[in-house]
């Protein structure tokens, strides 16, 4: 009878340690993947002014990223903090550049001036 609780005791303990390491691997790989997304700016396709910035080609009226290709903005004065320039554009100089827009008015909640744009506070 003892040998059977001792038995039990142990597989209990087993399973809680499987469940923990299963919930430690779930959760650093969630945090792991909002880190990912949460630095990655996204390159998409933009209306075509002048030669397309680095990283893109011409595709009809639009620059075209490739797969390797930074978040770019169209250029108003001077890139913002976190860019630089590349023709009529402002590329994003790492994955842990902020979001940028070019400012109208008041920046909105949870951004801030940077020359002539917005920056998120991320």
């Amino acid at each position: 009878m003892r040998k059977t609780i001792v038995t039990k005791n142990a597989e209990r303990q087993q399973r809680y340690r499987d469940v923990v390491a299963k919930s430690m691997l779930t959760l650093s790989m969630y945090l792991a993947s909002i880190s990912l997304w949460a630095s990655d700016l996204p390159a998409t396709a933009l209306e075509k002014n002048g030669s397309c910035p680095s990283g893109y080609s011409t595709s009809g009226s639009y620059c075209k990223p490739s797969g390797n290709a930074r978040f770019a903005i169209q250029k108003v004065g001077s890139c913002p903090s976190g860019y630089s320039s590349s023709g009529n554009y402002c590329l994003a100089t790492s994955s842990s550049s902020k979001h940028a827009m070019p400012k109208i008015g008041s920046c909105p909640s949870g951004y801030s001036t940077s020359g002539a744009y917005c920056l998120s506070g991320k």
